[in-house]
């Protein structure tokens, strides 16, 4: 899948939020997987925060994904911080 299309995935989302259609938990999560494909770490944690902000709920997949982003990227403290946060949450 060529490192997840991770730059196609946040291009589809992007355009989503032009054409006002709302992103929900199921297209940030595709989103967040991708970038976990790609080891693209610091996008999927990204994510998480715009997630946050849009009050679109984390669930134990995107948390997962974007645990996965870190460790491919070899970010160990940054996963272990999401897996704090996970705790936190209750997730």
């Amino acid at each position: 899948e060529k490192g997840g299309e991770w730059d196609t995935a946040l291009v589809l989302l992007a355009e989503m939020a032009l054409a006002r259609v709302e992103s929900d938990s199921i297209t940030y999560s595709a989103a967040v997987s991708a970038c976990e494909r790609g080891g693209e770490w610091a996008k999927a944690i990204g994510l998480l925060a715009e997630m946050a902000l849009a009050r679109v709920e984390l669930d134990t997949i995107i948390y997962t994904a974007a645990v996965g982003a870190c460790e491919r990227g070899g970010e160990w403290a940054k996963a272990i911080g999401l897996l704090a946060e996970m705790a936190l949450a209750r997730v």
